[in-house]
């Protein structure tokens, strides 16, 4: 195993361990693991990101390839900098207006092609199927469809106010709430697996760190962590005693 690998599994074992020792209370050690997360994060986000901007999409293109058009883009982000300077921080709305008018062109159409003509076009399928000689059935195809069909009419008729909701209306409106609820689970459901398999992720890594090929990083990890939660927490409770009148 090369140093390079056993030095990145100390590193990474220790930083998940300091992170973890957030579920004991708020301590310093999950304040180093957090803050130098973060900044390892801003730094290579910034300096990779920019750096690929800058070289790859912006210089050279414009040196080795000749497309000086690309100075205009070059020009709208130089103009976003002027933030910074009070007295020509107007200029800086040109290239907002730019990207808001660019993002909003694409993803307006795009959204409504997701959530809306999609679900129109599932609404809009035959509920019954008709075969060559004229039988008709009812498959979990034309289910789908019918299933679909209730549950967009019910959660609108649930948010259209200008109606009373009693008697069939508040019926109506009771079944888009149970729609809205089941869709609303689904979506915690989802986030809280994926959680859950980073989470897991993470303890595979550390029960690998802990054999003997990585020196037995965690365990050995876990141990010092502990001692200085100890020293910390009786340090914590002499600075209380002494604080007393």
């Amino acid at each position: 195993m090369s140093t390079e690998i056993w030095i990145g599994a100390w590193v990474a074992a220790g930083f998940s361990l300091c992170i973890y020792s957030f579920l004991y209370k708020d301590n310093p050690f999950f304040k180093l693991g957090e803050h130098i997360f973060v900044g390892v994060s801003m730094g290579y986000l910034l300096t990779i990101t920019h750096y690929e901007v800058m070289v790859n999409k912006l210089y050279s293109p414009m040196t080795q390839q000749g497309k000086w058009w690309l100075v205009v883009p070059a020009v709208l982000g130089v103009l976003l900098l002027s933030r910074f300077v009070p007295p020509i921080s107007w200029l800086s709305r040109i290239s907002f207006a730019f990207l808001l008018g660019i993002s909003s062109g694409v993803a307006i159409p795009r959204q409504i092609s997701s959530f809306i003509l999609q679900q129109v076009q599932g609404m809009l399928k035959p509920l019954v199927t008709v075969g060559a000689a004229g039988a008709v059935s009812f498959t979990w195809g034309n289910f789908n469809t019918l299933l679909i069909l209730v549950g967009v009419v019910s959660v609108l008729f649930y948010f259209f106010f200008s109606v009373e909701h009693t008697g069939a209306a508040r019926r109506v409106a009771r079944v888009g709430v149970y729609f809205l609820m089941v869709s609303f689970g689904a979506a915690f459901g989802y986030t809280v697996m994926a959680r859950m398999s980073l989470l897991i992720g993470r303890f595979d890594e550390l029960t690998l760190y802990a054999s003997a090929d990585y020196g037995h990083a965690t365990l050995i990890l876990l141990a010092g962590l502990v001692v200085g939660l100890a020293w910390w927490e009786r340090k914590q409770l002499k600075a209380r005693e002494q604080e007393r009148p």
